[in-house]
C-alpha cells in the first residue's frame, strides 16, 4: 500500500475514534469524569477501574480475533470493533495517567 493511500486510512480512523469519544462520552457520561464509568463498575465489581475498562475492551478484541479467524469481510463491522479497540486503549492510557498522577 502506498504510504498516501496508508495516511488517508489512518487519518480517518483517527477520526472516526475521536468522534466515538465524543458520541460516547455523552452516552456514559453524567459529570465531569470521563472515566467515571470504569470507576463506579469497580466499586460495583470489587475490582480495580483497570480491570473493569479491560474486561469491557476484552470483549471487543475477542470479537476481532474471531473475525480474523472466520475470514469476515464486513467492513462497517471492522470500522466498528477496531475503532471501540483503539478507543478502549486511549481510555486506559488516561485511567493509568491519572492513577499515576494521584499517587
Amino acid at each position: 500500500m502506498e504510504l498516501e493511500k496508508f495516511n488517508t486510512i489512518v487519518r480517518a480512523q483517527i477520526q472516526q475514534c475521536f468522534d466515538t469519544l465524543e458520541l460516547k462520552n455523552r452516552e456514559y457520561t453524567f459529570g465531569n469524569d470521563r472515566l467515571e464509568h470504569f470507576k463506579n463498575t469497580a466499586i460495583e465489581h470489587e475490582i480495580t477501574p483497570r480491570q473493569a475498562l479491560w474486561g469491557m475492551a476484552s470483549k471487543h478484541i475477542t470479537s476481532i480475533s474471531s473475525m480474523c479467524k472466520n475470514n469476515i469481510n464486513n467492513t462497517e463491522l471492522w470500522t466498528e470493533k477496531i475503532t471501540d479497540s483503539i478507543n478502549y486503549l486511549l481510555l486506559l492510557q488516561a485511567l493509568i495517567t491519572e492513577e499515576c498522577e494521584n499517587e
